[in-house]
């Protein structure tokens, strides 16, 4: 028997797609929420609702899940090139490899970080969903760099609310095709999905606010080094802001790079890096930093652009 939740519609929903919402809310993916309204499986006030309708705060919502095609489960598994750069009681710090994820997701088969920590024995904390306990930020499969996990159950919570405050201070650095003009500057623009593709994402007139600082670190002929300092952490931000700008980064065929300039770097992935991270340590407050170097083929990339 299919399995069925009831619940009244959350104020922080209001005004929110039904598919969006419905993922929030039940931790499921957008697309298979998109699927379930589609099937007429979400009820609003006892009327079945298309995925693109508006929730209202205080509605009462009813949504019949489907059947799970597998369980998501962390598998212990060990990735070699995952670094652990500082853990303690409450916080564990990695150097997270591009080609692993930061928890399982049905859209993802490969190894992820909390299947490397439990493989080696880290203890996590067992707050949020079952396959993703312990992670308060994350990272695409695809992107290299710092990245922390909660070990404790306090700082679970600490963390999640740093960052939703946006006290945490991350920085990428990231190649990006050509010059960019100014060489420093903000970009200020909404984020949202993709009107032609359910995995990629836009900057949209209805899209969530999305802040975006940038320095220029070192300037080549083809493409430019810079420094990002996030001030939102939308999905693929860096990616689709640079992209809109027409300077998308080296190696990201999904949002533009040149395949040609991308052989010619070595680049299999975009050149994007978690470069710091810097937080309030959850158990006495003292401000920490971490910093990851560039992996072998971000700083591959580099040398090339640097050759005489």
């Amino acid at each position: 028997m299919r399995d069925s939740r009831s619940m009244p519609v959350p104020d922080g929903l209001d005004g929110m797609r039904v598919d969006a919402g419905v993922s929030r809310l039940l931790g499921l993916s957008r697309t298979v929420a998109a699927g379930l309204a589609d099937a007429g499986d979400i009820t609003v006030d006892g009327g079945a609702v298309g995925k693109s309708a508006k929730l209202a705060a205080g509605s009462w919502l009813d949504v019949t899940l489907p059947e799970p095609e597998r369980p998501l489960t962390v598998e212990p598994t060990p990735v070699e090139e995952l670094e652990v750069i500082y853990h303690d009681s409450d916080i564990i710090v990695v150097d997270k490899p591009a080609g692993v994820a930061a928890h399982p997701s049905l859209g993802w088969s490969g190894p992820t970080v909390i299947g490397a920590l439990a493989a080696a024995g880290f203890r996590i904390s067992t707050s949020g969903a079952q396959e993703r306990q312990g992670i308060v930020h994350r990272l695409d499969a695809g992107t290299s760099g710092v990245m922390a996990v909660a070990a404790s159950e306090r700082a679970y919570t600490l963390l999640k609310r740093a960052f939703k405050q946006r006290t945490v201070d991350k920085r990428y650095h990231a190649l990006v095709q050509g010059r960019l003009d100014p060489p420093s500057g903000t970009i200020d623009a909404p984020i949202g999905r993709h009107p032609g593709s359910e995995w990629r994402f836009a900057v949209t007139a209805g899209g969530r606010a999305s802040l975006t600082h940038y320095d220029t670190v070192e300037m080549f002929a083809a493409a430019s080094l810079l420094d990002v300092h996030l001030e939102t952490g939308r999905t693929h931000q860096i990616r689709v802001h640079f992209s809109a700008l027409h300077h998308p980064c080296c190696g990201d065929p999904t949002y533009g790079a040149d395949p040609v300039l991308a052989e010619r770097l070595g680049l299999e992935r975009q050149w994007l890096h978690a470069r710091t991270l810097g937080f309030a340590h959850p158990a006495d407050g003292r401000q920490v930093e971490f910093t990851a170097d560039y992996p072998v083929d971000l700083q591959h990339a580099l040398d090339v652009l640097r050759e005489p």
